[in-house]
């Protein structure tokens, strides 16, 4: 089965996460998934350098719980051939990827008829950001935040008054993203 670090986000996600004085991680969702930015110039202190798989594993949390429709008959779902994609009905069909049965074949992102799995979401390395929780000393910010060239990424309190488009994600994620809401269409 998947041990606690696997499913920090995907699958333990706090669907209602409270304000708190914390720093989180803010990621403008908008500037990376416009590709405002030519060049991914994002470094990870804790995982492979080259390849930002910790700024990857918050871009694909923050667009499941905020970009994705959930849709009542997920195609992604039922395209991936190994069972690696799961909508959890418990939790308002929160999409999830159990990264040790990924095989990265992108058949989910090429099912999804509304384009929100994008095919470098997927990639065949497990990966899961720890926001740096333990290795970041007071008022230090992380590597990706400090290499981001482009503005996407950012520490911001979590008890800051948010604006229409940014949202609290899980207890250490701070997400600015226009999208799509099922209550507005």
């Amino acid at each position: 089965m998947f041990n606690s670090a696997q499913q920090m986000h995907h699958g333990r996600l706090n669907l209602l996460p409270q304000p708190a004085s914390d720093e989180r991680l803010f990621i403008d969702l908008d500037v990376c998934s416009t590709h405002q930015c030519p060049t991914c110039t994002i470094q990870c202190s804790y995982y492979d350098l080259t390849n930002n798989n910790g700024i990857r594993s918050v871009t694909e949390l923050a667009t499941y719980a905020l970009v994705c429709r959930r849709c009542e008959d997920p195609h992604c779902v039922k395209a991936c051939p190994v069972n690696a994609l799961e909508q959890q009905k418990d939790k308002d069909s929160l999409l999830i990827r159990h990264n040790m049965l990924c095989i990265s074949c992108h058949s989910c992102s090429h099912a999804c008829p509304y384009g929100t799995i994008y095919p470098d979401h997927v990639p065949l390395l497990i990966h899961n950001c720890d926001f740096c929780l333990d290795r970041r000393g007071e008022n230090e910010e992380p590597l990706c935040v400090k290499t981001c060239s482009y503005g996407a990424l950012r520490l911001m309190r979590g008890d800051t008054e948010l604006d229409d488009n940014t949202f609290l994600v899980g207890d250490h994620l701070i997400v600015h993203s226009t999208h799509w809401e099922r209550e507005k269409a």
